[in-house]
């Protein structure tokens, strides 16, 4: 691995570049902080991609789009005198050491929850008025259950046991039922979106990260039913003329073969 000094000496080459795109590139002289949200967020996706498939490699490269960016928000921030590289890096080493006293400090934690509880308790302190304030708007859905289940466990509001919140995914499941025999099209929605939180709630209990999670099922449905087509064209047969039950032979084969 690379010494400290080459780390260094490879983020002054990064800082250098962009400060050269910046002043003669056409396209990066033209780029704003809301221009480059849109790209910034698909990269972080790009990122969660290799992530998911364990391709290091990958994972590589996608940290370093993600870097430049970081870099290039910097430089257009300083380019306005509102801050810097530098500045942002300060800004999150104090936020850092403010939000680990019990390794900058004299605070005495057990464990990783009791980190995380007093996580949220400095937070707090620091004049935000809810914890449920630091969860992004635009998140997806999916993912703002899960951050903010963890957002009010960390002060305490939680479950005890896993048994409890499996218990209220199956009340949860019977009041779905009930509304849908009774076709309450607005009541069936709010009782979906209440078993889709009660198991992301489930899912923590039993260290599972739901979005990890439904993106490998996603990517596992993808390629058995591509799979599924590939063997329909060796057939000289298109899906919509199979039958579910010639479609079925076909997806069981592709489980064995993706086992």
């Amino acid at each position: 691995m690379n010494s400290r000094e080459q780390q260094l000496t490879a983020i002054d080459r990064l800082l250098t570049i962009m400060d050269e795109l910046r002043l003669k590139c056409p396209w990066d002289k033209k780029q704003t902080l809301e221009s480059l949200r849109h790209l910034t967020i698909e990269e972080t996706y790009e990122l969660g991609d290799a992530i998911l498939d364990n391709d290091l490699e990958e994972v590589k490269k996608e940290l370093g789009d993600l870097l430049l960016h970081i870099f290039f928000y910097a430089k257009i921030g300083s380019e306005t005198n509102d801050f810097d590289i530098a500045d942002v890096a300060e800004s999150i080493s104090e936020k850092l050491i403010h939000r680990h006293p019990h390794i900058y400090g004299d605070v005495e934690v057990k464990d990783e929850e009791g980190v995380k509880q007093n996580w949220e308790k400095l937070k707090l302190k620091e004049g935000k008025n809810s914890v449920l304030e630091g969860v992004p708007k635009s998140l997806p859905a999916l993912v703002k259950a899960s951050r903010i289940q963890e957002k009010v466990a960390g002060v305490g509001f939680d479950w005890e046991h896993p048994e409890q919140v499996w218990e209220k995914v199956q009340e949860e499941l019977s009041e779905l039922n009930t509304e849908i025999k009774k076709e309450n099209t607005d009541a069936i929605e709010s009782e979906f979106g209440d078993v889709l939180f009660s198991m992301i709630n489930y899912a923590r209990f039993i260290n599972v990260n739901p979005e990890n999670a439904l993106e490998r099922t996603n990517k596992k449905f993808i390629k058995r039913f591509q799979f599924l087509e590939k063997a329909a064209k060796k057939e000289g047969k298109e899906l919509s003329d199979m039958s579910l039950t010639e479609m079925d032979i076909h997806w069981k084969s592709s489980k064995e073969f993706f086992k």
